[in-house]
């Protein structure tokens, strides 16, 4: 049996690339929005924060926020039949 060379971030050039004019900085907007229970959201990676990142294999879903874990929020997804719990900091969510 081979080993599995690579990370969780493996084959995510794509995926954590931004356009060239957003580039940069964070926007404050971003990090310190809020979102309530209930709350409809995109999981949509921001590559130039790497805190409360997400596995990329769901990258493009969409979930339910369940509630806030201190600066970071709960995220319900589901994953096939199974429903799932992601600690997302808002960052990385945009509302739908």
């Amino acid at each position: 049996m081979t080993k599995r060379i690579g990370t969780n971030r493996r084959k995510s050039r794509s995926i954590l690339t931004l356009p060239k004019k957003e580039k940069g900085r964070v926007p404050v907007s971003r990090v310190v929005q809020r979102f309530k229970a209930g709350d409809k959201v995109i999981l949509n990676a921001h590559p130039s924060f790497h805190g409360g990142l997400y596995h990329m294999r769901f990258h493009g879903k969409t979930g339910i926020v369940k509630s806030e874990c201190g600066a970071c929020c709960n995220v319900q997804i589901k994953d096939g039949k199974k429903t799932k719990i992601l600690v997302v900091h808002p960052v990385h969510l945009r509302r739908t």
